[in-house]
């Protein structure tokens, strides 16, 4: 039986909301950082000090970070950064669901809910290019079911959807 449409919308959550300009990400940053430490004991991971680093600097903001300016930051305290230095921690956070990769903006997030795998959905303003992520599990079905209608299997799941954010369009930015 197909659910109703307020049970679809409580399946529904906003895992990281769009983020006021004066929030602060302080306790953003440390909710992080223990997740990061909870996953990887429970993994049985390594969460260096570089991968400690660089997460911190992706949740510096709630916005997306590329990995080039991840680097110029790196290199504020590791003069010898390099690119697959960042890359490789980029990866090992990905890889344990503590970052989600923006492919539209080839950048990066925090996950808003590290300690459970999930698909993503990002709504991304086109103006101040702030991201919030959703978990809706009735998109993810409805993508799924579409995708075993082809005969294609989906092992992996994100979405993006463009437009404009609340204060961007109470603003008037409405190019």
């Amino acid at each position: 039986m197909e659910k109703s449409i307020q049970d679809a919308a409580n399946d529904a959550q906003v895992i990281a909301p769009f983020q006021s300009h004066g929030h602060d990400h302080g306790q953003c940053v440390v909710e992080a950082i223990a997740a990061a430490e909870s996953r990887c004991e429970k993994d049985g991971s390594s969460f260096t000090p570089l991968r400690r680093q660089v997460l911190e600097l992706v949740w510096s903001s709630h916005g997306p970070v590329g990995a080039y300016e991840l680097l110029e930051k790196l290199r504020g305290s590791r003069r010898n950064a390099a690119p697959p230095t960042v890359y490789r921690a980029l990866d090992f956070l990905m890889e344990h669901g503590l970052i989600h990769r923006i492919e539209s903006l080839n950048a990066y997030v925090g996950c808003g809910d590290p300690a459970r795998l999930h698909g993503g959905q990002f709504l991304i303003c086109r103006d101040c290019q702030s991201v919030a992520e959703l978990d809706d599990s009735a998109i993810d079905r409805a993508v799924t079911r579409r995708a075993d209608a082809l005969g294609f299997d989906v092992q992996q799941q994100t979405v993006e959807i463009i437009g404009q954010c609340a204060d961007c369009s109470a603003r008037g930015n409405d190019d």
